[in-house]
């Protein structure tokens, strides 16, 4: 292992070492109690850093389908920032370690031909040095966890041993919490399947009943027909979520104008509003910049909200799409004329299968909307919020970069 770090030293330094490990214990029992997977990857780059004393950290896991890696967490960006940027396991410092299962220093970064120089031709920031080493667990590489820009000095053994400890941690860790998504999803998704299988049950078997009439034998179809269309969209929801979640869903970034695509999304729902008198408009500040950011993942973002306006609206109800640029970012606005969503409940509203008890019985829904919503924005660098008041209605609201973000830089 010595070769494969140059410019490290022979002996290890015992007094900062156990002052590390002193550290290391304190930071394993937040990754042992943290079973959120992006919350978890966040406080391992954080800690990486912060053990080795260097300028930034990034974890890439492996990307089974493509065969490639995968940037998952960094300090110096946002995870949606490097989407589309995939690390290939030859010729790159992260592929040697994974396919070796072994540390590396990289003391100089442009004299190592491994180096593959893509992210920091995406980046403002050189990288200089590089350590990596890889996450196993239960004989699994899952990725590799890699610090960079020693602050002082260079890279030692000291810093590989730390980081060894570190993401010995920190596989079983995702691991785990990789475990409890799945587990939990499946039993949040079985939960809510049963409820639109048990209405498919129950009408099929009163479709074959001799004494119904015609009319209410239209009444089962048309049951048929609304818990079909909700069990094709928990399906849906239930997929987007689980990419989501696991990280596999890939952003495109392309420059684009905003107003175009409100006004796109604003002809999709609008036979939807028009079924029950309500209007639908557009506010937007005059000369908006364009936008640069994956244009289908915000549109799916703009018409779950507007959707939901609708939905939850009164009869002859008004929804207003809002628009404006400020500085680095765009803040879109859905505002609705509504019941009103209770002050108590809001937090809520992005959580998982919630629906506000007040307006849970209008119109069926699967409870995802909202959290699909959320983990889109956030992945992009963004935002998202409501405001509500009973009685008058409710603004959803959500900010995002008008680029991407190209300040730090990350290993590769």
């Amino acid at each position: 292992m010595a070769g494969n770090r140059p410019g490290g030293t022979a002996e290890l330094n015992y007094p900062v070492l156990v002052k590390r490990l002193e550290r290391l214990m304190e930071i394993s029992h937040g990754l042992a109690s943290t079973l959120d997977l992006g919350r978890l990857l966040r406080k391992i780059v954080d800690a990486a850093r912060e053990l080795t004393d260097t300028e930034a950290s990034s974890i890439l896991l492996f990307d089974s389908a493509s065969g490639e890696l995968r940037f998952e967490a960094t300090t110096n960006l946002r995870v949606g920032d490097l989407e589309g940027v995939a690390v290939p396991l030859q010729n790159s410092i992260a592929g040697w370690v994974v396919t070796h299962a072994q540390p590396l220093v990289v003391p100089n970064t442009v004299l190592d031909p491994r180096w593959n120089p893509t992210v920091d031709e995406r980046t403002a920031f050189g990288t200089r040095s590089i350590i990596g080493v890889p996450l196993s667990a239960r004989d699994q590489t899952l990725g590799v966890l890699e610090a960079l820009n020693k602050r002082q000095g260079a890279f030692n053994d000291d810093d590989v041993t730390t980081l060894q400890w570190l993401a010995a941690q920190a596989a079983v860790a995702i691991v785990n919490a990789r475990l409890f998504q799945q587990s939990d999803l499946v039993a949040e998704m079985v939960h809510e399947l049963r409820t639109p299988l048990a209405a498919l049950t129950a009408s099929s078997s009163l479709l074959l009943r001799p004494e119904l009439s015609e009319e209410q034998r239209r009444e089962v179809v048309l049951t048929l027909q609304r818990e079909t269309a909700r069990l094709a969209q928990l399906t849906t929801d239930f997929l987007d979520m689980a990419r989501l979640e696991s990280g596999r869903v890939r952003f495109v970034y392309a420059r684009f104008e905003l107003e175009a695509l409100l006004d796109e999304c604003r002809q999709v729902v609008v036979s939807q509003a028009a079924e029950r008198g309500i209007t639908i408009s557009i506010e937007a500040g005059a000369a908006m910049p364009a936008l640069e950011c994956d244009r289908d993942k915000l549109k799916q973002v703009i018409l779950n909200l507007v959707t939901n306006a609708i939905k939850y609206n009164r009869p002859e109800g008004e929804v207003v799409i809002r628009a404006e640029a400020s500085g680095p970012l765009f803040r879109i606005y859905v505002d609705d004329t509504g019941a009103g969503i209770p002050r108590e409940v809001q937090g809520r509203l992005f959580d998982r299968f919630y629906r506000a008890p007040n307006v849970e019985s209008m119109v069926a829904g699967t409870g995802l909307g909202l959290t699909i919503a959320k983990r889109i924005v956030e992945a992009m660098g963004g935002e998202i919020g409501v405001q509500s008041t009973l009685g008058r209605g409710s603004t959803f609201y959500f900010s995002i970069p008008a680029a991407p973000r190209v300040t730090g830089t990350l290993p590769a």
